[in-house]
């Protein structure tokens, strides 16, 4: 059992706070949350989005980067751990020596549902994300085989829900060409 003997902490400490044994935290008002360690399933859904991200991104050109597990100050004493970001070269030399702890929003945040984590990727990210004005938010739910694409209009996000065959649509990258099944199928593992 790993007891976190932190009880209240900032988001100036969270920034370099190391316990020393490797887990993950979210900062959520001023507690430290542990994150549960990925399925494999999620390890495998996230690199294939991340790998056809980060080609769209060179085939367009585009001055972007993605990430995996950066975090993303969503409130004075809060911040969230992503799957993946998509940001800004400026965004990225902001921080090429400090936390990856972004603190204006990406353009594009992309979260894997797992069984722990529904509450918190629907709901709770949900409004922080949209608070922090991040313009396009995806929820990849392997447990309901759907991706839902959330663009922020007038401060509140609108959701298309994608499933089985459809291709995403997605305003960050408008040509990209991924069905939900290709992402749900890159989990598979060879037999």
């Amino acid at each position: 059992m790993v007891t976190i003997p932190v009880t209240s902490i900032t988001f100036e400490e969270y920034l370099t706070y190391d316990d020393d044994n490797g887990f993950h935290y979210e900062l959520v008002d001023g507690r430290l949350e542990l994150m549960n360690p990925p399925t494999i399933q999620h390890f495998l859904i996230v690199d294939f989005l991340d790998n056809s991200l980060r080609a769209e991104i060179k085939r367009l050109g585009s001055p972007w980067l993605c990430f995996r597990e950066t975090g993303v100050r969503t409130g004075i004493n809060k911040s969230r751990l992503t799957d993946l970001s998509v940001v800004t070269l400026e965004q990225a030399r902001e921080l090429i020596n400090a936390s990856a702890v972004f603190q204006s929003p990406p353009l594009l945040i992309v979260e894997v549902v797992s069984p722990e984590s529904v509450k918190r990727d629907y709901r709770k990210k949900r409004s922080e994300y949209a608070a922090l004005e991040v313009p396009e938010y995806w929820i990849v739910d392997p447990l309901q085989a759907m991706i839902s694409v959330l663009l922020l209009e007038e401060g509140l996000y609108e959701e298309t829900v994608f499933t089985a065959k459809q291709q995403i649509v997605s305003r960050t990258f408008p040509e990209l060409a991924i069905a939900v099944a290709e992402v749900f199928n890159a989990a598979d593992l060879p037999s």
